[in-house]
């Protein structure tokens, strides 16, 4: 899948191993290379549809985060991001078409729970 980023800032940060680990600590660092890596080597974001979706958990989020898609890290923070398309892929009832999502641009790192 191709992976852009919501800002140059964020891509140095995601990036740039030191400052991945500075801005996020070595455990949640390491956390985030993996779900980049296996982000990467989808075909697409079908491979994540639950339940096949492991241990990212990957999933839609509902409420004011509604078109925002996370994917958990170290507990409470999640990978959050967006399919990378125009128009974004949907299926005949509307929902997010899983199989057409091929490029996604991540936001950010955050607690949803907050």
């Amino acid at each position: 899948m191709d992976i852009s980023f919501k800002s140059t800032k964020l891509e140095k940060e995601f990036n740039e191993g030191k400052r991945l680990i500075k801005t996020h600590g070595s455990r949640r660092a390491k956390v985030i290379k993996v779900r980049l890596a296996e982000l990467r080597a989808a075909s697409s974001l079908y491979d994540f549809w639950p339940p096949k979706t492991g241990p990212g958990r990957c999933h839609e989020l509902t409420g004011s985060r509604e078109g925002q898609l996370s994917v958990d890290l170290d507990h409470p923070y999640r990978l959050i991001f967006v399919p990378n398309h125009e128009p974004i892929p949907s299926k005949s009832d509307g929902g997010l078409d899983w199989k057409q999502v091929i490029a996604i641009m991540i936001t950010g790192i955050e607690d949803t729970h907050e």
